[in-house]
């Protein structure tokens, strides 16, 4: 059976953001590790049904060979990724930098948002991207500030109320 093709999205061939904190870096390390673990017994795997016969006709050495590309593959963009990794320093200053907490207000309620890099944004537990529309919009910013975003049919208004790190 054939995999479908599938044009590529226009986000797909997108390099991921070098901004990682250093619980992310470990955490990379670690799976990366973990597949190099497993890589072993997958090559030994694919050896052996090899020898079975003709390829053409082997299904599991077909399996076999596809989880294997797999975990290369897998290795490959973990180590480019570790590799690329520029881990963010938290410092303590005036300005909202990446890394840092802020609390804003806006409409009479607060909200507080981590500001870290693309590979790390969890908008439901308020970890925003320094390149999402807010998160760029707070970069550079004191307590103060009211900075406004521009949505499709409305602004918001964001007063800086703290900054924590």
């Amino acid at each position: 059976m054939r995999i479908p093709y599938r044009k590529p999205g226009k986000f797909s061939q997108l390099a991921p953001d070098p901004m990682i904190t250093q619980n992310k870096f470990l955490e990379l390390k670690n799976k990366l590790a973990k597949l190099k673990q497993i890589q072993p017994p997958a090559v030994a795997e694919v050896a052996r049904l090899a020898e079975l016969g003709d390829f053409s006709e082997n299904a599991e050495y077909q399996m076999a060979k596809g989880r294997l590309r797999g975990i290369n593959n897998s290795i490959l963009k973990l180590e480019n990724q570790i590799n690329q990794a520029q881990i963010i320093n938290i410092q303590a200053t005036d300005t909202v930098q990446l890394g840092n907490v802020v609390t804003v207000e806006s409409e009479n309620k607060q909200k507080k948002y981590q500001i870290l890099g693309s590979t790390e944004t969890d908008p439901k537990k308020g970890i925003i991207s320094h390149h999402s529309p807010i998160g760029s919009a707070l970069m550079g910013r004191e307590v103060g500030d009211i900075v406004t975003i521009k949505l499709e049919n409305r602004e918001i208004k964001y007063k800086i109320i703290n900054i924590s790190y």
